[in-house]
């Protein structure tokens, strides 16, 4: 009972990650009961002149250096959508495979959500536009600061994740009983 009074009042960090080759936005948030706390937010570039394997070891060591400085206890990321560009599809695969790999690395579990679910967690409906995400960052993390939409689309993920999980414990609890 002690230990589980001690678990209720210790925040959890999440980092949430939108993937991207060009652009990997971050946002790293604290999430306490039903309260939320800003913590930092940004996005790792790669140099779109270098070859593709130097462009992700430029997201790794970017990332990484983030997940090293912040030290979060959980990690989510947006799952990709296929387009019409098989190559630029590809591309953002082996981004999000780096993206994916660099909080697992540092033995932090990760979770993936469809970007129609983050919507629905930050903005109440499945689809919407960034100015609407923008503005409900605002409302729900007063203190949120963040540089374009890559930055917002993380905490975006962030809070996403902050909401789902408990549901998600309680599904592993009752799939392990």
């Amino acid at each position: 009972m002690h230990a589980k009074l001690a678990h209720m009042t210790h925040a959890i960090r999440i980092i949430g990650i939108d993937p991207g080759l060009r652009r990997t936005g971050w946002g790293v948030i604290e999430s306490l009961g039903n309260s939320l706390r800003f913590v930092a937010s940004g996005t790792v570039m790669s140099d779109g002149d270098l070859d593709l394997a130097s462009r992700l070891c430029q997201l790794h060591d970017g990332l990484a250096e983030v997940v090293h400085g912040y030290q979060p206890d959980e990690a989510a990321v947006e799952q990709t959508f296929v387009n019409k560009d098989a190559v630029a599809t590809l591309k953002l695969g082996q981004a999000r495979g780096v993206v994916m790999l660099v909080p697992a690395r540092a033995g932090l579990p990760v979770a993936e959500y469809a970007p129609n679910a983050v919507k629905k967690a930050v903005i109440g409906v499945g689809h919407g536009d960034k100015q609407q995400i923008h503005m409900m960052l605002k409302i729900l993390m007063p203190k949120a600061e963040f540089k374009g939409n890559d930055a917002a689309d993380a905490l975006a993920i962030a809070i996403c994740h902050a909401h789902n999980r408990g549901g998600q414990r309680m599904r592993q609890a009752l799939a392990s009983a």
